[in-house]
């Protein structure tokens, strides 16, 4: 049997970032307020994914909607030259691409999204010939995907069908009501990647123990991303820690999705559990030497001497 075209295909969204840094802390109404720094950079969760994924050298193809205008071809643009494949790329005559305007302060930010054509990719917009060309299936921004969501539990059916492995990055939700249709999802999961306050808010805890095991009886292998103190598997009664790599951080936007990256590129390959969370770990904290989830991965030099320099320092204990 040949192989898979793809190691991993991807639905979702596609934008840029506009990130403005050195805001104040407070940001009072009526005021001109003045940042000292900007970046426009790709954004999506579901496209930094898929752009870091291809840097580290998995073949990766993606599906997502954009308008026919400048944003959309500058965000596809950017995704192709990462090595990204998107030859079934769709596109909208009548709504733009979407946006997203980070506000970026020291100890906080904020993330203004205008949605644009994110509400408009459906189930109808996807080719699943395309999709199953793949060993592996990944979706983030489950509560953003409001055009595909109720279609994604029959979408992973057939992808299981297909015989790939799925992997969801739920994302925050931007409602904050943490629909509980995400359980109907699930099942279907091989890799569940929510960060601590998403695993909380979907498990109905505050706990992120009790969140970890009761999210562990839903999907075989748990992974929860837990920022400056690092990243927790659970698979089955096993549970996995991997320390974050200690750094200074120039902007975390994008880490999350930047770990996701790494840890699925090791787990096509059948890797270890060890080793896949210290690839994601690598890259997560690989996106955060410079600013936006993607400008570190792009620059080839300065991402190799990473990974070289720093592929020493995590250790995954039980």
């Amino acid at each position: 049997m040949p192989a898979p075209r793809f190691d991993v295909t991807i639905a979702g969204e596609l934008n840029l970032d506009l990130i403005l840094y050195g805001l104040p802390e407070e940001l009072p109404l009526e005021r001109e307020l003045l940042a000292d720094q900007m970046m426009l950079t790709l954004g999506a969760s579901s496209a930094i994914v898929a752009h870091n994924l291809a840097t580290l050298g998995s073949r990766v193809g993606f599906i997502s909607c954009i308008g026919d205008d400048q944003m959309g071809r500058d965000a596809l643009s950017r995704l192709d030259a990462g090595g990204v494949d998107v030859s079934c790329m769709k596109r909208s005559s009548t709504v733009q691409t979407g946006m997203s305007v980070i506000l970026q302060r020291k100890k906080r930010r904020t993330i203004l999204t205008y949605p644009g054509t994110i509400f408009s990719l459906t189930p109808a917009h996807l080719d699943l010939d395309y999709l199953c060309a793949s060993r592996h299936f990944h979706l983030s921004s489950y509560y953003l995907q409001r055009g595909l969501r109720a279609g994604v539990p029959e979408l992973f059916r057939k992808l299981k069908a297909a015989g790939l492995t799925i992997s969801l990055d739920s994302n925050d939700d931007p409602d904050d009501q943490w629909d509980g249709s995400i359980r109907e999802v699930l099942p279907y999961v091989d890799v569940f990647l929510p960060n601590e306050r998403e695993a909380k808010c979907i498990a109905g805890t505050d706990d992120i123990e009790r969140a970890i095991e009761t999210l562990s009886w839903s999907v075989p292998l748990v992974v929860v991303k837990r920022g400056a103190a690092g990243a927790t598997a659970r698979r089955g009664k096993e549970t996995h820690h991997c320390p974050a790599i200690r750094l200074d951080v120039v902007d975390a936007v994008g880490a999350g999705d930047s770990f996701d990256a790494g840890f699925l590129h090791e787990f096509v390959r059948g890797s270890s559990l060890a080793e896949c969370l210290k690839a994601g770990n690598l890259a997560g904290a690989l996106s955060t030497t410079r600013p936006g989830g993607t400008e570190a991965f792009r620059d080839r030099e300065h991402r190799e001497r990473f990974m070289r320099e720093h592929a020493g320092q995590t250790h995954v204990g039980r």
